[in-house]
């Protein structure tokens, strides 16, 4: 059943930034006008809809600005960067379409404008990492952008923006005192659309130097940093918070302790052994054949896999992309999250299968949320009924670091939850 776009592959990535509007990153009716303006159409409608709503509140908020009415233009940049971010989804990977280049570009100078405005602006930064420096943004709580304060670290997961991420969780952390920093690690937004930098698993060596950086920050309560992650961020920040012992809280959305098992169980349904599925090398060239057969003919499946999964993996081929896979993986490391952990599991959501396993492995470390169909909140990280999601988190974070001057909390455990 599609929501508001005809075609379903096309309605999964139109129907994202529903989740924003409790936060003003969208309005039902620009989204009911963009999917009438696409209609039988297909992903080159789609960009076309969607480029055109953002460039048409775009010029808004310019003469919005202009006129001295800067509440008016911060909520229209903010508002055409979510809508040129939903753009490319449909036409994300590789080859590299010209117009996502352009629609990412544009959606990031929309966000910076954006948040430049207000009481408490938000600074774009660049962060130290390895030979070469990651994008991100230092957003302060409202009313804070000079106190010291607990600070949440965002971590993306394959193939959403920093201006997705900022309104699935920074408005909301922000409304409750967080401090927020998002950024684009390997393998996300500038580092692989503009450096062609693939993704790692291996996320502690990104998280490390994330925080080297933000523990310097005036503003930032270094005993209080927490990490949270969403979709591929739900193994990356638990993976990140493994080998980082600075942190405070860990939340993982959903959790997700072994990512290639995911990929292998997709492997084995399409005919292959197990034994081949946890060994790609070993898998005949006509097998693979097969399933790249059976992937390309799923348009879900082929964009998944072929554009995005070949593309973020630095990888041309499904037998590498399968092997990169069994790297993404908790076993033999997971055990070394020293801090306080959430864990969410949504009904309808297979990357959740993962979420019971986490949680008996960190035991009394770990918090398991659940959240429901019947709550309109059990689809992938909650995308329809975000605001639940951001409510149960915020609320487990305020008992678990705590959100005042210092971040001080009397425990460092959290409470068991219901979603």
């Amino acid at each position: 059943m599609t929501i508001l776009f005809t075609d379903p592959f096309l309605d999964d990535f139109g129907v994202w930034p529903l989740a924003y509007a409790p936060y003003g990153g969208s309005d039902f009716g620009e989204l009911a006008a963009i999917a009438a303006a696409v209609g039988d159409g297909n992903a080159d409608t789609f960009y076309t809809a969607f480029t055109d709503m953002a460039a048409r509140l775009a010029t808004d908020a310019a003469s919005a600005e202009a006129a001295g009415y800067l509440d008016s233009a911060r909520e229209l940049h903010l508002r055409a960067a979510v809508y040129y971010a939903s753009s490319y989804h449909p036409i994300y990977g590789t080859p590299v379409d010209p117009r996502l280049v352009h629609a990412f570009d544009q959606q990031a100078a929309e966000l910076s404008r954006g948040l430049a405005l207000g009481d408490s602006p938000g600074a774009p930064v660049r962060i130290p990492y390895d030979q070469t420096s990651l994008p991100g943004y230092l957003v302060p709580a409202p009313g804070c952008a000079g106190t010291k304060r607990p600070l949440i670290i965002f971590t993306n997961g394959y193939d959403a923006t920093v201006t997705d991420m900022y309104f699935a969780s920074a408005v909301a952390a922000g409304r409750r005192g967080y401090h927020c920093l998002l950024f684009d690690g390997p393998g996300q937004g500038e580092m692989l659309i503009h450096h062609r930098m693939p993704m790692r698993p291996d996320w502690e060596h990104v998280i490390t130097q994330v925080t080297d950086w933000a523990a310097s920050c005036a503003i930032v309560d270094a005993q209080s940093i927490v990490l949270s992650g969403w979709s591929l961020g739900g193994y990356l920040a638990p993976r990140g918070a493994a080998g980082e012992h600075r942190l405070a809280a860990v939340v993982a959305d959903p959790g997700q302790w072994d990512v290639g098992a995911t990929m292998t169980a997709l492997a084995t349904a399409m005919g292959v052994s197990a034994h081949q599925a946890a060994h790609p090398e070993t898998i005949a060239d006509a097998a693979l054949a097969e399933m790249m057969a059976v992937i390309t003919a799923n348009p879900k499946l082929n964009w998944s896999i072929v554009k995005r999964g070949f593309w973020v993996n630095g990888v041309d081929n499904l037998r590498d992309f399968l092997a990169a896979t069994l790297r993404y993986t908790l076993a033999g490391i997971g055990r070394e999250i020293s801090c306080p952990t959430l864990v969410t599991a949504a009904e309808n959501d297979f990357l959740s299968k993962d979420a019971d396993r986490f949680v008996a492995e960190l035991g009394d470390r770990a918090t398991l949320v659940r959240f429901t169909a019947a709550q309109g909140a059990g689809m992938h990280c909650e995308m329809l009924n975000r605001s639940r999601y951001n409510r149960t988190a915020l609320d487990w974070l305020d008992a678990t670091v705590g959100s005042g001057p210092t971040g001080s909390s009397p425990t460092r455990s959290g409470p068991a939850l219901a979603g």
